[in-house]
C-alpha cells in the first residue's frame, strides 16, 4: 500500500485554480477530462498532489 501523502502536498481544485489564475469550473473541467483520481479526499472535498497541477495545466492550455 502506497503511504499516505503530506497534507501540507495535497491541493483542492479550489487553490489549483488560484495557482493558475483561472476559474474553479476550468480546472475541475480539466480534471474530469483527463480522468484524473483525487490522491485522497477529506470529507467531500478531493484533494490532489501537487505532482498533478502539471497534468492539468498542460489539459488546460
Amino acid at each position: 500500500m502506497l503511504p499516505m501523502p503530506d497534507p501540507a502536498d495535497l491541493l483542492t481544485a479550489a487553490k489549483i485554480a488560484q495557482q493558475l489564475s483561472v476559474s474553479d469550473a476550468k480546472v475541475k473541467k480539466a480534471i474530469a477530462a483527463i480522468g484524473l483520481k483525487p490522491t485522497a479526499k477529506k470529507g467531500v472535498c478531493n484533494l490532489y498532489a501537487k505532482s498533478d497541477v502539471a497534468k492539468i495545466k498542460k489539459a488546460l492550455a
